[in-house]
């Protein structure tokens, strides 16, 4: 849901609420278009808990997500947020019960949801990735491993964005085939297959010229890179364009899927509240690498929240742009 403006400023705000973490960036847009992060905040919420089984929202996961986004409501007037956008991916798209979210959210924390398709989580995610890559970049792949889906993004300069949403993503992984703690070398290849055939089937729309900058955003992304560099703390300054490479992909899943949950709790680099999943992304991860040949990955702190924001400020009149 896009607000409209309310104030003289251009402090924007996005609010992704995904299937398994919720994130809030508030940020001021200069008259370039260039952000300038005011807060930011990140709460793994799960509101796609067993939506992959159920096809309904559970009520205590709703309301956790209520209640982040009314305290993000607040936070937003606090700083004089002239406008912002609420969208919601994967659970959300999925649920039948998706208007009893929309109706709790706009009752508790007035605001409006946005429900937005897969191609199009795609294309705003890719605008967040560019506006921080080298302008000489022409071609970019980009993946974005969520909780309930997995976007491949294709994108070369003054062409239109090629996107394909795959469902499968870390919590719809797990709670589907990697049952076993830790799971099984069966359910690891069942998982292995699963995720190759589909990439494959997606990649075919998609040009993938020699030569390619190939990008990953997202939390599982993320943590995989504060996980390789032994962070005892998340830094993005760390994170972002950090260069990932396949093998240490295999060597942390290895890690991964020899420890149960409860040892993976602690693991430096590795965000409280992800042990569960983390063995699913670095499964979805290294998969798609080898099936699409790729052995190295750039890290993007950037995503969907950037883009949701551009995306805002993109439908701004020119000349309130200029006033700023």
């Amino acid at each position: 849901m896009v607000t409209e403006p309310a104030g003289s400023g251009h402090i924007l705000a996005a609010i992704d609420v995904g299937t398994l973490t919720c994130r809030l960036l508030i940020a001021e847009v200069s008259p370039d278009g260039r952000l300038h992060e005011i807060r930011s905040d990140r709460r793994i919420l799960r509101l796609g808990q067993n939506v992959d089984r159920d096809r309904r929202l559970r009520s205590d996961a709703m309301h956790r997500v209520a209640a982040t986004l009314k305290e993000w409501r607040e936070t937003m007037d606090e700083v004089n947020v002239r406008s912002f956008s609420v969208v919601a991916t994967s659970a959300v798209r999925d649920a039948l019960n998706r208007e009893e979210l929309l109706d709790l959210v706009k009752r508790e924390a007035h605001v409006q949801i946005e429900i937005i398709s897969g191609e199009e989580e795609a294309r705003r995610t890719m605008l967040g990735i560019r506006s921080d890559v080298p302008d000489d970049v022409t071609d970019l792949l980009a993946i974005d491993i969520g909780g309930g889906s997995t976007e491949l993004i294709g994108h070369r300069l003054g062409q239109p964005i090629v996107a394909r949403s795959m469902d499968i993503g870390v919590v719809r992984l797990s709670e589907r085939i990697l049952h076993g703690d830790p799971p099984t070398g069966a359910e690891v290849r069942q998982a292995r297959e699963w995720v190759s055939n589909e990439t494959r089937a997606a990649a075919k729309d998609i040009q993938l010229p020699a030569g390619l900058t190939f990008v990953g955003t997202a939390g599982t992304i993320t943590s995989l890179a504060a996980m390789a560099q032994h962070l005892p703390a998340y830094d993005p300054c760390r994170i972002h364009k950090y260069l990932l490479s396949l093998e240490m992909v295999n060597e942390l899943k290895r890690q991964l899927l020899t420890r149960p949950k409860v040892e993976r709790e602690g693991l430096p680099g590795l965000e409280r509240g992800r042990e569960e999943v983390i063995a699913a992304g670095a499964i979805i991860l290294s998969t798609i690498m080898e099936t699409l040949g790729m052995a190295k990955i750039l890290v993007s702190d950037l995503g969907l929240r950037e883009g949701l924001l551009l995306d805002l400020w993109s439908r701004f009149p020119k000349h309130a742009k200029a006033e700023g």
